[in-house]
């Protein structure tokens, strides 16, 4: 899996096609949604034929429309990847695909330049994720970032051979002295915890532990792990390194929820007070034009026909002239879609929110407005 930085974006974002334009196509391929290849590659085809229809017939756009083809009809190691993202230049020999272990919305641009702002949103909205499990000798630490584990390390605080199993009567009565142990090792796994959050910090922690060992272990983390602590894992601590990334996984789209929700609950009081918020499809079209968008949202699978002006690229809902330039205006059969191309060209942060029903109340698209 291809790890993305701030720096690679930077550099693919400065790649030129040297006067030819750059294709950049995010295919989202997550098995949640597209659980059959054929699934994905549908829609693969149909945003590449609304690109073809595009570029009027331009030789070497066509040719790495093509390669994007043949590359996902090929076939990809699906094991972890839930979203490609693929820049193609023939005439600057640009060839790069990014295998994603998070999902990204549907997109193909034909620009100077790389269209990069779906991997910006990745790296701003999918954060590193911390995993602290433990029992009463054992804590093993994991990062992960984007859904591959970056960072793995283990500790060991053995007990002396079976101390805890054997009787009161071999042993005599060490109930205390054990306990002091395990509250030394809990302690230890605490700041073990914290020293890995100081060199990677992560914005969320989930913590598994034993009834008996979990509340001690909450209790000794430092306070800024307690406000990232976000869920408890029900995973022993033996758990294989998959088991762990299988359950951060089903996490983070929790957190992921839990995140879109708080976002439409903005958008929601915004709305109803009036301020710096807008919702259905005109408000949300007028508000992009005028570049006033911050954050668009939009329900998963929400597509309408509208237009737009030739001259200087607005939409609206209805034609045939514009009403920012009184230019000559075109029907775009999928709206909603050339929306969310042209707030990643703004630089707005976008969300595709499934199952949302407060959303799909507003109309299925909303956005969270700059002034």
């Amino acid at each position: 899996m291809s790890s993305i930085t701030e720096d690679a974006v930077r550099e693919l974002a400065a790649v030129s096609g040297d006067g030819s334009p750059v294709v950049t196509c995010y295919l989202d391929v997550d098995g949640r949604r597209y659980p059959r290849r054929q699934d994905y590659e549908y829609q693969l085809d149909a945003m590449l034929r609304r690109a073809r229809e595009r570029v009027n017939g331009s030789a070497h756009t066509a040719k790495d429309l093509q390669r994007i083809h043949d590359f996902v009809r090929g076939g990809f190691d699906r094991s972890s990847t839930r979203g490609l993202a693929m820049f193609a230049c023939s005439a600057a020999s640009l060839w790069r695909v990014i295998p994603l272990s998070v999902p990204v919305h549907n997109q193909v641009v034909v620009n100077q330049n790389p269209a990069v702002g779906q991997l910006e949103v990745v790296l701003h909205t999918f954060e590193r994720i911390g995993v602290l499990l433990a029992d009463r000798e054992h804590a093993r630490l994991f990062v992960f970032d984007l859904g591959e584990l970056v960072e793995r390390s283990e500790l060991f605080d053995a007990l002396p051979r079976d101390y805890d199993h054997r009787g009161e009567r071999d042993q005599g009565d060490t109930r205390g002295h054990v306990q002091d142990l395990v509250d030394q090792h809990v302690r230890r796994a605490a700041r073990a915890t914290f020293d890995l959050y100081r060199e990677r910090e992560f914005p969320h922690l989930l913590v598994g532990a034993p009834a008996e060992v979990l509340g001690k272990l909450e209790g000794a983390l430092h306070p800024y792990l307690r406000e990232r602590l976000a869920e408890r894992l029900s995973l022993p601590v033996s758990s294989s390194p998959d088991d762990v990334r299988a359950a951060v996984l089903e996490a983070e789209a929790r957190i992921e929820a839990r995140r879109e929700q708080e976002l439409v609950d903005r958008l929601r009081a915004g709305v109803g007070s009036g301020r710096r918020a807008a919702a259905g499809l005109q408000p949300v079209l007028q508000a992009l034009g005028e570049r006033r968008v911050d954050h668009l949202l939009v329900s998963q699978g929400y597509s309408d026909a509208g237009w737009r002006c030739g001259s200087c690229g607005v939409l609206t809902t209805v034609g045939r002239r514009c009403p920012l330039c009184d230019g000559e205006m075109v029907e775009v059969h999928d709206v909603v879609e050339e929306a969310v191309e042209q707030a990643l060209v703004q630089s707005c942060r976008v969300d595709v929110c499934t199952g949302n029903a407060d959303l799909d109340v507003l109309g299925r698209i909303g956005a969270l407005l700059r002034y």
